[in-house]
């Protein structure tokens, strides 16, 4: 299975694909989207868009994962975040693919075994479990944290299953 992980932002967006081989997880690429701050948000939108269905088409993934809004401090950031999020989720399901959204705590759960864990352990274990030379950049392993998440998702959601349990 193939997975595409995006962690929206209307500055920097970031994305990582890896593969997933039974128990076994590998790294195929990751990037940035990057936008101008000095352009309106409907061009930014558009920009992340295209950048997003670049990537989607090129790599074909089989799921995309894609990180929730958080409740800001700030409202006006909150909502700003949402559009680029939004224009994500449009990105993939205008290719038909199915996306699944999780939390910050469920992806740094997931990832290094603690929900509150800081960014850099974040980007370390991304980097020991997908056995990259170095750190990815900060944006792109964060989506690679997120596709890691569903990979674990979907593990234990198959354990469920053929365990009689749902």
């Amino acid at each position: 299975m193939r997975i595409l992980g995006i962690d929206p932002g209307t500055r920097i967006t970031g994305y990582g694909i890896i593969d997933v081989e039974g128990n076994r997880l590998r790294h195929v690429d990751n990037g940035i989207v990057k936008t101008r701050s000095s352009d309106p948000l409907p061009l930014r939108l558009k920009v992340i868009y295209d950048g997003l269905t670049v990537a989607l088409k090129e790599f074909t993934p089989d799921a995309v994962a894609i990180e929730q809004v958080f409740l800001a401090k700030n409202p006006k950031a909150a909502l700003t975040l949402g559009h680029a999020r939004g224009t994500a989720v449009i990105a993939s399901v205008n290719l038909n693919l199915e996306v699944h959204e999780y939390s910050a705590l469920q992806v740094k759960s997931a990832v290094v075994g603690y929900g509150h864990a800081a960014k850099q352990q974040v980007q370390h274990m991304v980097k020991a479990l997908l056995n990259l030379p170095e750190v990815a950049q900060e944006d792109a392993a964060d989506a690679l944290a997120v596709a890691i998440c569903h990979a674990n998702s979907q593990t234990l959601r198959q354990v469920a299953i053929n365990s009689g349990r749902r």
